[in-house]
């Protein structure tokens, strides 16, 4: 995963400009499940747009990081639901 680091096998592509505000963009980052689950609960679309999307950006948003300091310890195999 693009943002923890683990090794899962469970990757999903996350589109850094969503497909819904630019249909053309092309740039996408892996992450896995949790992850990618989490920048959608933190994140309206038009955030994602405007101000996180690079994954560096979405990296140094504080409750992202936070998430991402505990989700590094979990077993990578393990389902985590995002709420």
């Amino acid at each position: 995963c693009e943002l923890c680091g683990r090794k899962t096998e469970n990757f999903t592509l996350h589109h850094l400009i969503p497909k819904s505000r630019d249909k053309t963009s092309s740039n996408t980052a892996v992450l896995c499940k949790a992850c990618h689950g989490m920048v959608h609960r933190l994140f309206t679309n038009k955030e994602l747009e405007k101000d996180y999307y690079t994954v560096d950006r979405l990296k140094k948003h504080s409750d992202l990081m936070k998430f991402i300091e505990w989700v590094k310890s979990q077993d990578p195999h393990k389902r985590i639901k995002i709420k």
